[in-house]
């Protein structure tokens, strides 16, 4: 397969270079990305074919996510609009809002979420989807993301609910919230000298944390807690940082959550908690 042989790297979506080709394929054909098995046998027309030629051969010599050359990605099945101005939204806190995982967490008090390094504003979408009573602040450092951030909240009709605020960390967003999401920078320096192209891509805002990836997270637990409501919780992703993390806050009572990549990518802390370091 011509991607495997052109040593792309994948992550941005799928995985292995078959899903990624049919995902370039059936997106190019404007087919839905999940009707391979009923398209399979499906003729496709010289001017297609070559059509679906070219785009692979944009994705080989630019070493773009595909994400960037179709301007889409999905997240639990939901479509979002993405572009080099955001990272490529792959937060294994999507599956966190859709399967309920942190819902024993919550209760009639959760009203205000905030969503922070809300990037391309997915988070924040799937969370007003799966709690139509709440209220969702989506806060980020880059203008740029917060731009493509409006294009979603915009097209799922989600301006009543969801705020987008440009800040620094904490600095301008309100509160008390009763639940915050962030997926913020984590990749330590050397893991970021070693990425390949396609991470290379994007936002260098968006995923360098530092020497040891916690730059950002130190000061967000440090000074989250006077943000929260009293049952408040945080859902945050480190990714495969976790050695790192509790290096950094090794007295800090945090319980790991499942997902599809284990249960070292992501935590939940409380307010109680944060309040004692």
């Amino acid at each position: 397969m011509r991607l495997e042989q052109a040593g792309v790297a994948f992550g941005h979506g799928t995985l292995n270079a078959f899903d990624e080709a049919a995902w370039l394929v059936l997106w190019r054909l404007g087919l839905p990305l999940d009707a391979l098995d009923d398209v399979a046998e499906q003729p496709v027309q010289a001017a297609a074919q070559a059509q679906i030629a070219a785009l692979l051969d944009e994705r080989i010599a630019s070493r773009k996510p595909a994400a960037y050359l179709t301007r889409e990605a999905w997240l639990q099945g939901v479509p979002f609009y993405v572009d080099e101005r955001a990272i490529v939204p792959r937060s294994f806190i999507a599956e966190l809002l859709a399967d309920g995982s942190i819902d024993p967490w919550l209760g009639e008090h959760t009203r205000r979420v905030l969503d922070l390094c809300t990037g391309n504003g997915s988070l924040a979408v799937l969370a007003a989807m799966a709690w139509p009573e709440v209220q969702v602040e989506a806060a980020d450092l880059s203008p740029d993301a917060l731009a493509v951030a409006r294009i979603n909240v915009d097209r799922h009709d989600l301006a009543d609910r969801i705020t987008l605020v440009e800040s620094d960390g904490l600095a301008r967003v309100g509160g008390p919230f009763d639940l915050v999401l962030c997926n913020p920078p984590y990749v330590n320096s050397d893991s970021m000298a070693a990425l390949p192209a396609e991470y290379q891509a994007e936002p260098t805002l968006a995923l360098a944390g530092g020497k040891d990836g916690m730059d950002f997270i130190r000061r967000l637990l440090q000074e989250l807690s006077a943000k929260m409501a009293p049952f408040a919780v945080l859902v945050l992703e480190i990714g495969n940082e976790r050695p790192y993390f509790e290096a950094a806050f090794p007295a800090l009572e945090v319980v790991w959550l499942d997902t599809s990549a284990g249960a070292d990518q992501v935590l939940l802390v409380t307010r109680e908690a944060l309040s004692l370091l």
